[in-house]
């Protein structure tokens, strides 16, 4: 399961690419796709999926007979990185740098001294509109190279990278080879004169590795859960709930796009799938549950006083919960006690997960999307370390366990009573 988790990541380079991959997965599987701006039947039995901005994705099924609501995972799909600026290539004494700013909080140290590569979309000119193509340069076009120890002798103490200076990726010698902009014309099979514009992000291409009792991997956050939220989506059968399988873009800087959790991606797919059944939206989301899904972070095996006593998670040590008093994470007792009763029945373990009190943890795509989509919600993720670092570790058994638990959570449906009452279906 890892291999095919590594293979997903490495064909995954960029949001784009990962929705690209998640499209061909669902076509293969006999999903049907459907357009925003084209209204059509839907179908019991079928399956569908939908996308936004080519970076964010939305599967359904509808189930033959129904009995009950929504059953939901949300996760992202982009990860922190640096975009190239449209005037990417920078000309400075015999040396041409590319201009790139910071997507996301990531650790900066990781990203120096290693071959980088270029992908995401180039929107090329057709006729009097525009296509977007998918582009990646491969796996080594750019490195950030760190300043020499004898130049900077505080280099292993505290040092601050200034993202204008140390974090311009080297690119070629000067006048040397193609430019940037003629290589991403090439790789799309376009002239240049007809790029119109372009989203382009530098990332790692390490291929990921399992050794031991861990694997490690570029852009496991959230990329592990976006991969077992899919295939456990697609393995899942039966059920009487709508199982929906949501992964969007741009969580890492606040979800607050067209296409992130924040925008109305979520909502117009579910009142469009209840108006297809004709059922009353507020009434299937009363009988719903979403899963957000997006890593957490391990106890450190060199700082265990970093994390909370009661509240450590640890690699391999199965699902965990996330908990936050001011609601960064949206689980609360009842959203956490149906989640339970699902993961005891497929026999996985739970952890919790809190962050300290006195150190103010992150937050994820949840409450965000509860703003849009009112429902019970629980967070939950595979625990990591070294989170937005370019090359980070998790365990090696917790992506099964992960896709255990959601194929279960897909098949199940919820019915409610009162208000805070329901059955688990």
């Amino acid at each position: 399961m890892n291999e095919r988790l590594f293979d997903f990541i490495e064909k995954s380079p960029t949001a784009f690419q990962a929705v690209d991959n998640i499209s061909k997965m669902l076509d293969e599987a006999g999903y049907e796709r459907l357009s925003e701006s084209e209204r059509k039947p839907l179908e019991r039995g079928r399956g569908y999926y939908a996308t936004r901005n080519r970076s964010s994705i939305i599967a359904f099924r509808i189930p033959e007979e129904i009995s009950g609501g929504f059953m939901i995972t949300a996760s992202h799909c982009d990860s922190p990185a640096f975009k190239l600026r449209e005037s990417a290539e920078a000309e400075g004494g015999r040396f041409t740098r590319l201009s790139v700013e910071g997507y996301g909080g990531m650790i900066y140290s990781t990203w120096l001294d290693r071959p980088l590569g270029v992908a995401g979309r180039v929107i090329v000119k057709n006729g009097a509109g525009i296509e977007t193509r998918l582009c990646d340069l491969g796996g080594a076009v750019c490195l950030m190279p760190n300043v020499a120890i004898h130049m900077n002798r505080g280099v292993n103490k505290d040092t601050n990278y200034n993202p204008a200076v140390d974090l311009q990726p080297l690119y070629s010698m000067k006048g040397s080879g193609k430019s940037l902009r003629a290589r991403a014309a090439e790789a799309v099979g376009a002239e240049e004169r007809d790029i119109a514009a372009y989203d382009l992000f530098l990332y790692n291409p390490q291929r990921g590795v399992e050794w031991g009792d861990f694997i490690s991997a570029p852009r496991l956050d959230d990329l592990q859960c976006v991969f077992s939220s899919v295939e456990a989506f697609l393995a899942s059968e039966g059920g009487s709930a709508i199982p929906v399988c949501a992964v969007f873009d741009n969580e890492e800087v606040g979800s607050r796009t067209k296409q992130g959790a924040d925008s109305t991606f979520l909502r117009d797919t579910l009142s469009r799938i209840a108006e297809g059944v004709g059922a009353d939206l507020g009434e299937l989301l009363a009988e719903s549950l979403m899963l957000s899904c997006d890593n957490a972070h391990s106890v450190h095996p060199n700082h265990p006083e970093l994390a909370d006593k009661n509240e450590a998670p640890c690699l391999n040590g199965g699902v965990v919960v996330k908990f936050n008093a001011a609601q960064k994470y949206t689980s609360d007792a009842v959203s956490y006690a149906l989640f339970r009763m699902i993961a005891e029945e497929a026999g996985a373990e739970l952890q919790r997960y809190a962050n300290r009190p006195d150190i103010p943890g992150g937050g994820t795509l949840g409450n965000v999307s509860n703003a849009q989509v009112s429902l019970n919600t629980v967070d939950i993720g595979l625990a990591q370390l070294a989170m937005h670092s370019a090359f980070e570790t998790a365990g090696a058994r917790d992506t099964e366990t992960m896709i255990k638990t959601l194929k279960l959570f897909f098949e199940k449906s919820i019915k409610s009573g009162k208000d805070g009452e329901y059955s688990l279906l």
